[in-house]
């Protein structure tokens, strides 16, 4: 059986791992973004220097992907051939042996070329379980022009409490601008990796150094209260259905701010 989430995106950085085919047809479970579809086209390409192996795509929203990749590989369904996984699952699936190591690479594909956290973050053991398609990391995306209307300098380094000042400042619901786009859906691949990393900025932990969860500490509760209150204030209608595409639209059509 052959097997592959990003920014992750993820966070969470998206990469590819196949386990080899030699089947006519390679199925192949991937994330409905941008990234993605533009791989997607890359299939004519493909079977015109490939002609005995056709490419079927499957693409699903980010979590339903998640679900359907997850109990495929753990029952060993063999639905797919290639999936596009985030270095969230890459590590576990690969210390389950759910998938083989990326071992006999072309000597024109570089490994050491890759950068060292993503190389580390899709590896167990050492091992390097699948190569990234691309990788991706938080930051803040805002309105200069607006900024500057309303006499507000970003920093180089925004504390989330200046992030929520600007905000509140710019946020015009009347005039279908909202002061800020997050990542409202349920989801690790979804909202819970921006709330981990806005965890990190509030001293908040997933575990202490016995490995006891920290979950009911005043760090986290800090972190969500935040969180709820920054996105339920200033952010756009819905935003509890809002995901990666969901937010890319509002920011591509201006109605976001930051």
């Amino acid at each position: 059986m052959k097997q592959r989430l990003i920014p992750t995106l993820l966070a969470s950085s998206i990469a590819l791992a196949s386990l080899g085919a030699n089947a006519a047809t390679v199925t192949i479970g991937t994330v409905n973004n941008g990234d993605m579809i533009r791989m997607q086209e890359l299939s004519t390409a493909f079977e015109e220097t490939h002609p005995d192996i056709k490419l079927e795509w499957v693409v699903l929203e980010e979590n339903v992907l998640r679900q359907r990749l997850t109990t495929d590989i753990a029952t060993g369904g063999g639905q797919f051939d290639v999936m596009t996984i985030g270095m969230y699952e890459a590590p576990i699936w690969g210390k389950k042996g759910w998938l083989a190591p990326m071992g006999n690479l072309p000597a024109e594909y570089d490994v050491e070329d890759i950068f060292p956290s993503v190389r580390n973050g899709l590896s167990a053991d050492g091992t390097l379980y699948a190569l990234p398609f691309y990788s991706e990391s938080s930051m803040t995306y805002y309105r200069t022009d607006l900024f500057e209307e309303a006499g507000l300098t970003m920093p180089d380094q925004p504390t989330w409490e200046q992030v929520r000042d600007f905000a509140k400042a710019l946020h015009k619901p009347d005039q279908g601008q909202y002061g800020i786009c997050l990542r409202g859906k349920a989801g690790w691949g979804e909202n819970m990796a921006l709330v981990s990393t806005m965890a990190n900025a509030f001293g908040a932990r997933w575990f202490d150094e016995q490995w006891k969860p920290e979950f009911d500490g005043q760090e986290w509760k800090n972190t969500v209260s935040f969180y709820v209150d920054l996105l339920g204030n200033y952010g756009p209608p819905g935003a509890s259905s809002n995901g990666f595409n969901e937010n890319l639209a509002l920011v591509n059509s201006g109605k976001c701010n930051q």
